[in-house]
């Protein structure tokens, strides 16, 4: 593939590299790598990690030969994925939007000349790709947001932002599991977790997967959030 590259990360990690941009097929394409190395190897890999245009797989180098490693991943980074091989989760969120539960919703109105329906129907009509997961566990970065909404971050972050908060920045949307600090605008909240402990799969969201947001009321978002 042109412009790809393996090295080696340390002594324990080998990383495979893509041309550099944020880009949903290239995310099915490194997700597909990711399913087959884990196939092709088994226990001969302890992780395979995708990144925006990085496959990064951790290996003991005890047990493992590092040469050997590489020569399986270029061969597989070769192939051709059948188009449902490249397909992840398909996942819906409900969305509350504005108000109190969304402060920014109004603002970035406003930033586009739109009315607030306006911004919230831009946001709902994608179905977004799972690009990483990071930041925060759980907290999956998607994209691409429709252009008109591909605002930078906020000139000053808030130092708390509530979990289920639901987002947009730099061209991308998510949804913060936790209350943490963050900067991007806050357009709504879901009552769905991205990250739960007791769950037998405790992040709901993997590169690949894909989001569609819709809207659901005051009430209903109550209702289900126990309120």
């Amino acid at each position: 593939m042109e412009g790809m590259r393996i090295i080696a990360a340390g002594d324990a990690a080998i990383v495979l590299e893509l041309p550099s941009r944020i880009d949903a097929e290239l995310t099915a394409r490194l997700v597909f790598i990711a399913e087959q190395l884990r196939r092709s190897c088994g226990s001969a890999i302890l992780d395979a990690v995708v990144g925006y245009c990085t496959l990064t797989a951790y290996f003991d180098p005890l047990l493992t030969d590092a040469p050997w490693l590489e020569g399986e991943l270029r061969s597989i980074a070769l192939l051709e994925p059948e188009a449902d091989e490249a397909e992840g989760a398909r996942i819906e969120i409900p969305v509350c939007y504005g108000g109190d539960l969304g402060p920014d919703l109004s603002t970035v109105a406003d930033s586009i000349g739109a009315s607030e329906e306006e911004v919230i129907h831009l946001h709902c009509s994608p179905e977004y790709r799972v690009f990483v997961v990071g930041f925060v566990p759980g907290f999956a970065y998607m994209g691409k947001v429709d252009q008109r909404l591909a605002l930078p971050r906020r000139s000053t972050p808030r130092t708390q932002v509530p979990a289920g908060s639901v987002a947009i920045a730099a061209g991308q949307t998510g949804i913060y599991p936790m209350e943490t600090p963050g900067g991007w605008h806050l357009l709504g909240r879901t009552y769905i977790r991205p990250f739960d402990e007791s769950r037998a799969q405790p992040v709901l969201f993997n590169p690949g997967d894909l989001v569609k947001f819709y809207p659901i009321d005051r009430a209903e978002f109550d209702s289900a959030s126990g309120v």
